[in-house]
């Protein structure tokens, strides 16, 4: 099983690391998955018990100059690396105006993921920083534990206001309350309400947009079927949410999200290069 990569191209590098602090901000500890391909952060808290869920995917070829790997078998070329997001940001901080940056699997007393950050100098010699992440390698058997979720059947589907202007409500909002409604139709309309004993506050946004969505069978999901003007809500853990909102730092060129009413709220957040799903379970 080896791995080693490496970063030369500054926006790029700056790009991964935004990435990473994203992931961060979201999840204590994910699931670093590596294939020929991609690379994907993975958080798979049980939703149903009311975990969040995340799953981030890019391809290896729009960050990385050179990018090997061989997973545990010829048949299953993949890694799966449980680690603290946290100490890969941090290593990558140190990065911002790196000549290089190598990214390897080593394993000296425990399985490490070893940063290389090759810092320019006046000198001839140039300085190199490491870092070495502590990191957990995955058994073979538990991969499936870590696939890509499926997008639930949703009743409604919609595209999300400026999330900047989302995150000021939200933030507001998160003084009033320790929940927060989202609910939305196939009109266009969102809204955002947080009721109380003392308060009844609610935020409305119109022609947001509905996405074009059609199953994988070419029938389309039980949304088609709804009323446009009838709303689909679930209430959320708001600081879940803020989390999510107060993370972003890949600005987004699409953002969604589906609605299976008192179920699941499901975030699409989409940039050229980078998607990140993530899953908030609805509050009894």
């Amino acid at each position: 099983m080896r791995f080693r990569a490496k970063m030369v191209d500054l926006a790029c590098l700056n790009h991964f690391s935004r990435v990473v602090n994203t992931i961060a901000k979201l999840a204590k500890s994910c699931t670093l998955r590596l294939t020929a391909g991609k690379l994907f952060f993975i958080l798979s808290e049980k939703v149903a018990n009311g975990g969040v869920g995340m799953w981030c995917e890019l391809c290896q070829g729009n960050f990385f100059d050179e990018f090997q790997m061989e997973g545990v078998a010829a048949e299953h070329n993949e890694i799966y690396l449980e680690l603290v997001p946290e100490n890969l940001s941090r290593a990558l901080k140190t990065a911002q105006s790196a000549k290089a940056v190598k990214i390897k699997l080593t394993n000296k007393h425990c399985p490490c993921l070893r940063v290389a950050v090759e810092l320019p100098s006046l000198s001839s010699s140039s300085r190199i920083v490491t870092h070495d992440i502590p990191v957990a390698v995955i058994p073979r058997r538990l991969w499936n534990d870590f696939r890509e979720p499926s997008v639930p059947d949703f009743d409604v589907s919609i595209y999300l206001p400026a999330l900047k202007t989302m995150k000021c409500v939200v933030e507001r909002m998160k003084n009033l309350s320790n929940s927060i409604v989202i609910e939305a139709n196939m009109s266009g309309e969102m809204n955002l309400k947080i009721e109380t004993d003392l308060v009844a506050v609610t935020t409305h946004f119109k022609d947001l947009g509905n996405p074009p969505w059609a199953s994988e069978d070419g029938c389309q999901s039980s949304a088609q079927d709804r009323d446009p003007e009838s709303m689909a809500e679930a209430r959320v853990d708001i600081k879940k949410l803020q989390q999510l909102l107060a993370g972003q730092q890949v600005n987004p060129t699409k953002a969604l999200c589906n609605i299976v009413s008192k179920r699941v709220v499901h975030f699409i957040l989409l940039h050229e290069d980078v998607s990140l799903q993530y899953f908030i379970p609805a509050l009894a």
